[in-house]
């Protein structure tokens, strides 16, 4: 496998780690509020996730195509939650894949690679935001979910 299939893989991988934890919240929790939160629920958490990427697919809008944002009053619905996730996830990879090509993807810097790293950085903060916001609300994620999210070799 190439430097960039192994990129391309990193960040599949990630993308079902992401859908890993959205099928692990209780539907109920997409509307909790955690503590001294005035207006992130655990949804929009989860939704901020697939806008910001269409923020960044934007900058190539021929990979928005059939992708739109998740709006506040949809942050509960888990069905939309999880195929706006792993739409976006698909066309992330697709504009990964075109960086890598042509050594850029636009709007970042310094290089493709480092926008990886950026991108999957940015998405686990928001994952342990997530973890952190369901155990303050009373949705704790059971062990075996917590430490399945890092078996990279195995999602």
């Amino acid at each position: 496998m190439d430097i960039v299939e192994q990129l391309l893989d990193t960040w599949h991988i990630h993308s079902r780690i992401v859908l890993y934890l959205l099928d692990a919240v209780p539907p109920e929790a997409l509307a909790a509020l955690p503590p001294g939160s005035r207006t992130r629920i655990i949804g929009s958490m989860l939704a901020h996730i697939h806008n910001i990427r269409l923020m960044w697919l934007g900058m190539t809008p021929d990979l928005l195509k059939g992708l739109s944002k998740i709006e506040k009053e949809d942050t509960g619905d888990k069905k939309l939650l999880r195929k706006s996730l792993e739409a976006s996830g698909e066309a992330m990879a697709r504009l990964i894949g075109l960086g890598l090509q042509t050594g850029k993807v636009k709007g970042f810097k310094p290089h493709p690679t480092a926008f990886v790293g950026y991108a999957i950085a940015h998405e686990s903060y928001h994952h342990g935001e997530i973890c952190m916001a369901l155990t303050q609300t009373g949705f704790p994620l059971d062990k075996k979910i917590a430490y399945g999210m890092w078996e990279w070799g195995t999602r």
